[in-house]
């Protein structure tokens, strides 16, 4: 698999605010239902979605994750500390989907993975 971005995600303090404001600046649609805790942006046919969540308590602030598709996360994630960088979020399972981790490289700038679950 290549390393480009699969998913993005914003991290916010207010779902509902911020729904309405993207949801008015680029007619976005949203989902509600497919997981619970977190909205899926369909941003329309030519291009990729995303998602928005609230922000958890202890994440540093709001943000715009980027994710990039990887074969092998824990290799990935190694690779990435023994690099430099710091892992935050160990490899951790979307159910039906696939698993996510994330690390802050050398400058601070955080970094999530994706690596889906075997086609069947």
């Amino acid at each position: 698999m290549g390393n480009w971005i699969v998913h993005w995600d914003l991290v916010v303090d207010d779902v509902q605010k911020a729904k309405r404001f993207y949801g008015n600046v680029f007619d976005w649609g949203f989902d509600d239902e497919a997981f619970p805790g977190y909205t899926i942006v369909d941003v329309g046919e030519e291009g990729r979605g995303g998602g928005i969540m609230q922000r958890p308590p202890d994440a540093p602030g709001n943000a715009l994750n980027s994710y990039f598709g990887v074969d092998d996360l824990d290799t990935t994630l190694a690779k990435a500390e023994a690099a430099g960088a710091q892992v935050v979020v160990p490899k951790t399972e979307i159910p039906g989907v696939g698993f996510w981790g994330m690390f802050i490289d050398p400058d601070g700038i955080p970094i999530a993975l994706f690596e889906p679950l075997p086609q069947m």
